[in-house]
């Protein structure tokens, strides 16, 4: 099949390129606006409590302001407030209560919402929307906030907004400038390593424009894909994309690459020279992609929102890479020719390749050590995963320089640590009619009576006083540890155990949130990872025609991510000091290091396996494999880490660590496992390894020309 696509595109450049252009251009212009959410409680299905909450609270209190923000006043000089000072907050919020925000019903300052120290007052601000993480509720406070500004300037306080909105305003723009900055980084790093590796300025600038392209056509079908299907992307998925694209599209483009270069070594010309390089590294890049598609797709089996969403945006970007990978890039080069290694005549030498030729070659001889080396690093890494410890405060990761982040800290050490977003617990009547209210003084006792509550506001009941919402307040932070398993548990319990006869209790709120995201993760964890592990382990089976080789190399690929995962935990909680780690971690890293990492181990096996059938013993095989493939797989892991690795200049923490977790298990995919495990265990287990497809020495199939080993034909 590729050998097919290889020629056609030779043949017919300009039409590919143009095919392309036109796609590009009509999915830009035609498709809708990709849309992204960082409410977590969409990304919930129904049968969890805080979703229930949510359905309970719209049709129990339709016509009810939602809380939106919370506006953190304080004096300049930090000092506590004065009779003065507490009336110039009640005049500010009369003043912005009367700009009349579209969406910002109301902006109210209670009197009685000073802090026990006198140093803090809040106002609270409601909009007309559940959702108040919606654009058009963010918009307004942000004129909010520039309007505050000048009622403040005849006073001597300050405000700061902060909550559900202004936390979304906030990381909304710190994560457009955010994105920025990654593909800025991105394409410089691609640009700078590009050069480097091939010292041609076109061969350096023209895969940025390919990928480019690339990423609006994938951008335009994620969209289409993504109203057409129903989903909701999450906020970081435009980030994620970007890396993705820039370096799973590099990496496919330098497999090609390399095989075209050895072509022209050869002495072919430039177009059967590139034909023939996708006829032999198409299979590889397919099976590369497929195992990364596959990967992705698992994660519509999650039960979360945000990863079913992820999933696949991200595989539709790896497909599109994949049919630019065989079509694009070769109709490209193939219109250049050897003018695309302009003015480096670097390409014309075959390179010595002196240190991989000795890894190579220290691996063919002494396999058991290598085996036991690397291995034992990887377990040494691993030993860091005991000590995960899984991080649920989205808003602890933002940079601590917005005043939706500053705001909270003022807020927090004036008040108890969860009067900001308090947890709500409604009580119903199932069978309709009013509750009580002996009963419900009663219920409001024994939820103040629970050990981690801080306060309990007085039942509000709805119209018909069939349902009551009681505002909990905790003494610990909304998305802390201590209060996720203090809702998740105790409160819960209880209030559920405590609720009358005849009625029951839900708790919801941003922990109840927290608290059941949790859950889903955990389940996630022991139906994601098998699913694609066997996955991608069917692909490896299909390309090596093996029922041996996939085992050996998914169980070297699961030490890979036991050791990214280590390292990550012993980075960021070790050493920086951190709480955890990313929740969702664990999954991304799988994801990512076993399915790209996957791409180094096809890489290395296909080339192995050609080696063999070409007549090879398994020694020499690995020889010859590891002195060929090391400069390709080097080349493209250092690119793709980089790629990832450019996260690490976000000021969000998350990002950080998923910069850090990707990046590095990249590099010990492709410079501990693939370079050195894989080619030693293979060299282990001999022949065995390939059975039952190469249990007896294979002749080339028919119609296929025999790979002469140290011919120049790799696979990569």
């Amino acid at each position: 099949m590729f050998t097919r696509i290889g020629r056609f595109v030779v043949r017919r450049p300009w039409l590919v390129v143009i095919a392309w252009l036109v796609a590009a251009v009509a999915l830009t212009v035609l498709s809708p606006k990709l849309e992204s959410t960082t409410d977590q409680a969409e990304f919930l299905p129904s049968h969890y409590e805080s979703v229930q909450v949510a359905d309970l609270e719209k049709r129990a209190f339709p016509g009810q302001d939602q809380p939106a923000a919370l506006g953190v006043f304080q004096r300049t000089d930090g000092g506590a407030l004065t009779d003065g000072d507490k009336a110039d907050v009640q005049k500010v919020a009369a003043g912005l209560q009367a700009k009349q925000y579209p969406h910002l019903n109301k902006v109210q300052a209670d009197p009685g919402s000073v802090s026990p120290d006198g140093r803090i007052a809040l106002a609270q601000i409601y909009a007309d929307t559940k959702n108040v993480y919606e654009p058009a509720v963010t918009d307004d406070v942000k004129q909010l906030r520039a309007d505050a500004k000048e009622l403040l300037s005849a006073t001597g306080l300050k405000l700061g907004v902060t909550g559900a909105a202004a936390s979304a305003l906030d990381a909304q723009e710190s994560g457009s400038n955010t994105d920025g900055m990654i593909m800025m980084a991105t394409l410089l790093l691609i640009v700078v390593l590009l050069g480097v590796i091939f010292r041609s300025p076109l061969i350096a600038l023209l895969p940025v424009i390919v990928i480019a392209l690339v990423y609006l056509t994938a951008i335009g079908l994620i969209s289409t894909a993504s109203e057409v299907f129903g989903l909701t992307a999450d906020a970081s998925v435009s980030t994620m994309l970007i890396v993705v694209l820039f370096g799973v599209g590099t990496d496919y483009l330098l497999f090609l690459l390399f095989r075209y270069r050895e072509f022209l070594r050869a002495g072919l010309e430039p177009r059967p020279a590139m034909a023939e390089a996708v006829a032999r590294v198409g299979e590889t890049i397919a099976s590369a992609a497929g195992a990364v598609v596959v990967a992705f797709l698992a994660l519509t089996l999650s039960t979360m929102g945000m990863l079913r969403a992820m999933g696949p945006a991200l595989a539709i970007a790896v497909a599109v890479s994949l049919v630019a990978g065989v079509t694009l890039v070769p109709a490209v080069f193939a219109l250049l020719g050897r003018a695309a290694f302009w003015p480096s005549k670097a390409w014309k030498r075959e390179p010595k390749n002196a240190l991989a030729q000795r890894v190579g070659g220290l691996t063919a001889r002494r396999p058991g050590l290598v085996a036991g080396v690397s291995g034992g690093l990887l377990v040494v890494l691993a030993l860091g995963a005991l000590g995960f410890k899984a991080d649920f405060d989205t808003g602890g990761s933002m940079p601590k320089n917005l005043e939706s982040v500053q705001a909270m800290d003022d807020l927090q050490a004036g008040f108890s640590a969860g009067r900001a977003e308090p947890t709500l617990v409604f009580l119903e009547n199932t069978s309709g009619g009013r509750l009580p209210e002996d009963q419900l003084a009663a219920y409001r006792d024994k939820l103040a009576g629970i050990e981690g509550v801080a306060q309990v506001a007085p039942a509000a009941p709805n119209t018909d006083g069939s349902v009551v919402q009681y505002s909990v307040s905790l003494k610990y932070r909304p998305m802390e540890d201590k209060a996720i398993d203090l809702v998740d548990g105790t409160l819960r319990d209880q209030a559920h155990a405590a609720a009358p006869a005849g009625s029951r209790a839900l708790v919801g709120g941003t922990t109840a949130v927290m608290a059941d995201i949790r859950t889903a993760v955990e389940r996630d964890y022991t139906v994601v990872f098998p699913v694609a592990g066997l996955a991608i382990m069917l692909i490896l089976g299909l390309l090596l025609r093996s029922v041996v080789a996939p085992w050996f190399l998914m169980l070297s690929v699961g030490l890979g991510f036991a050791g990214t995962l280590g390292a990550t935990v012993w980075l960021f909680q070790g050493i920086k000091g951190n709480d955890g780690v990313l929740f969702s971690l664990p999954v991304l890293v799988y994801l990512f290091v076993v399915a790209i990492g996957t791409d180094y181990n096809i890489l290395m096996v296909a080339r192995l396996r050609e080696e063999i059938r070409g007549g090879s013993d398994p020694r020499a095989a690995i020889r010859h494999a590891v002195a060929r493939s090391a400069p390709t797989m080097g080349a493209a892991a250092v690119i793709l880490a980089g790629t990832f690795g450019v996260l690490m200049l976000a000021d969000n923490s998350m990002l950080q660590q998923m910069g850090f977790a990707v990046a590095f298990g990249i590099l010990l995919t492709a410079f501990v496992m693939a370079l050195f495990l894989v080619p030693a265990t293979t060299t282990l287990l001999g022949r065995r390894a390939w059975w039952p497809g190469l249990a007896q020495q294979e002749p080339a199939s028919a119609g296929e020309e025999p790979v002469l080993v140290g011919s120049g034909r790799t696979t990569g």
